[in-house]
């Protein structure tokens, strides 16, 4: 089967989509987020436990339950599958994340698959629908005596041992 230099373009803007969602995620940038959804997007996190419809509702929800700047994560995707279908495309990918509730002194982190759904915009591929279930996740408590040594937002990022 060959795939056209058009097809290999459009998985590549597939691609960027998806990871720019993540970082923007991480970063708590849920309204530049936004931007990468379509108006009436869907999502469904943690295999369905948490299901949204509508561009204000995900940022809404995401400034609710991530907002706060003493809850960490890390949103690391990979193994892209997509397949385009003209201004449509399908795509599966690995999200391995980690959460850390600093004040709560808890850590959770798991590995899921993602499966979504984009569509082709005039401003370029945009998020359809965004959702994810689980393999596994667990949730334990820090140590004691683990202290977080950089933050983007208390340290600007730098280290504290350096």
């Amino acid at each position: 089967m060959s795939t056209s230099l058009q097809e290999l373009l459009d998985i590549r803007g597939c691609e960027q989509l998806k990871y720019r969602y993540c970082r923007l995620l991480d970063q708590k940038r849920f309204d530049e987020l936004g931007e990468l959804l379509v108006e009436d997007c869907t999502v469904a996190y943690g295999g369905g436990a948490i299901t949204l419809q509508g561009r204000a509702a995900v940022t809404a929800y995401l400034h609710k339950a991530m907002g706060d700047t003493r809850v960490l994560t890390s949103h690391l995707v990979s193994h892209p599958e997509i397949e385009v279908q003209g201004d449509e495309a399908t795509a599966s990918w690995g999200l391995v994340d980690v959460v850390i509730l600093q004040d709560a002194g808890l850590a959770i982190r798991g590995a899921s698959y993602y499966e979504d759904k984009y569509v082709r915009t005039d401003a370029g591929w945009r998020i359809a629908h965004t959702g994810y279930r689980r393999l596994y996740e667990e949730i334990a408590s820090r140590p004691e005596g683990i202290k977080t040594t950089a933050s983007w937002w208390e340290t600007d990022g730098r280290s504290s041992l350096v």
